[in-house]
């Protein structure tokens, strides 16, 4: 990521307003340009009838698409010059984050190791997870690990290579939601909440119980032990949203919208600014940082871009989980494989017909950088949890399509440079 070391911009600070008064180019740094991404998406209508059919029905679709392109500097001394492009930016209209919440636990678990100041404790250090209470439960082994015992760490690897939901849950439980809101809130991403563990059945109060955890070293003993933690604070949604028309709920259909007052929000801004923390922190003020080591950010930035082919501990067979299995935004060969000059750094989501993903893409072939950040909703029948969404006819598709669209763009953009 030879760009790193060039970039010395300095991101202003959030501004204190409500959701509904940001607009989405008041929390970006001091760039060369921020604006509509509309100009350069009409460009590739007549390539993809895909992008045409969801770029015509937008609203429909919910599409939100912030697009950073990365001018590198021409002479030694230089500074790139960043752009910024957006799409239909709206960080009041709630979408569900899915898994893209995973990706600020996972830096701020990081931290959290780091605030204990114990001796010894690291992310390799093995984690044994208690159960309390129902639905509670413990892991005190890891099949998939090199020692076959769990650790905050290895939580970290399968989260980044595969988007695993029990390793988001045990780091969750590790932290509270006190913790992760908190911090999340300080470092200027106001427009998150994470109240809730991933894909299991528990209700508002069991997510404000937090399982009992021990830290052990290689001889057992107990480094760090934590007790069943509880919060009174609920953090729930203000504005008590509510999608679609009607849902299923243990099999029975309920003819009303889901309430998704209980449950996590991410806003595309926050999700983006979360990326970039990790990939460029120069670009924040240091209070808005992870407050994490250089070789913790390199760990994550090592698992970011990692192929699931590519990880022996935990080990993925390529053709269950493909290049392009949890990176939407390029296309791949005919194998699916990803060339191996494209580093792909990113964090995807999918839930409940929303596709997301935000990543950092360099082409070191190439000399070509950007950052995209994108969700659409793919549910056209308004029902939820029917598992009939058009997350693979449209919501994939359509973002590799969005990303092949913009990485031409910049080959061509480049080429025209260079005569």
């Amino acid at each position: 990521m030879r760009i790193f070391a060039c970039l010395l911009l300095v991101l202003t600070l959030y501004p204190q307003t409500t959701l509904a008064q940001q607009d989405p180019c008041q929390h970006l740094a001091a760039v060369s340009s921020c604006q509509p991404l509309l100009p350069l998406l009409e460009q590739g209508q007549q390539q993809s009838a895909l992008l045409k059919q969801v770029l015509a029905a937008s609203e429909a679709y919910q599409l939100q698409i912030l697009y950073t392109r990365i001018e590198l500097p021409t002479t030694e001394g230089q500074l790139p010059k960043l752009h910024y492009y957006h799409y239909r930016v709206q960080p009041e209209h709630y979408f569900y984050p899915a898994s893209t919440v995973k990706l600020p636990l996972a830096a701020l678990a990081l931290q959290w190791l780091n605030e204990q100041a114990v001796h010894g404790l690291t992310l390799d250090t093995t984690m044994l997870t208690d159960s309390q209470r129902p639905p509670q439960t413990a892991a005190h082994s890891d099949s998939s690990s090199e020692t076959g015992l769990p650790s905050v760490g290895h939580y970290i690897k399968k989260i980044l290579l595969v988007s695993d939901n029990d390793g988001s849950n045990r780091l969750y439980e590790l932290m509270g939601q006190q913790y992760i809101n908190e911090q999340l809130k300080a470092k200027g991403l106001t427009a998150t909440i994470i109240n809730h563990r991933l894909s299991v059945p528990f209700n508002d109060e069991d997510n404000r119980y937090f399982n009992p955890i021990r830290f052990v070293d290689a001889a057992g003993k107990t480094l760090l032990a934590l007790p069943e933690r509880q919060i009174a604070k609920s953090y729930t949604n203000p504005d008590q949203p509510k999608l679609g028309k009607a849902y299923y709920q243990r099999g029975e259909l309920i003819a009303q919208p889901m309430d998704f007052t209980y449950k996590n929000r991410q806003s595309l801004i926050d999700f983006d600014g979360v990326v970039k923390r990790i990939l460029m922190p120069q670009l924040f003020p240091v209070q808005q940082r992870f407050n994490i080591s250089e070789s913790q950010r390199q760990f994550l930035l090592r698992y970011m871009r990692m192929l699931p082919r590519q990880s022996q501990y935990p080990a993925y067979p390529e053709l269950e989980y493909p290049d392009t299995y949890v990176k939407y935004f390029l296309k791949g060969d005919a194998q699916q494989r990803l060339p191996e000059y494209i580093h792909y750094h990113n964090k995807n989501g999918q839930a409940y017909g929303h596709v997301i993903d935000g990543a950092y893409i360099e082409d070191t072939k190439h000399g070509i950088a950007f950052f995209l950040t994108a969700i659409l909703y793919t549910n056209a029948n308004q029902i939820l949890n029917d598992d009939t969404y058009e997350t693979d006819s449209i919501g994939q598709p359509f973002l590799r399509e969005l990303g092949s669209l913009l990485y031409q763009q910049e080959l061509v953009r480049l080429q025209q440079a260079s005569d």
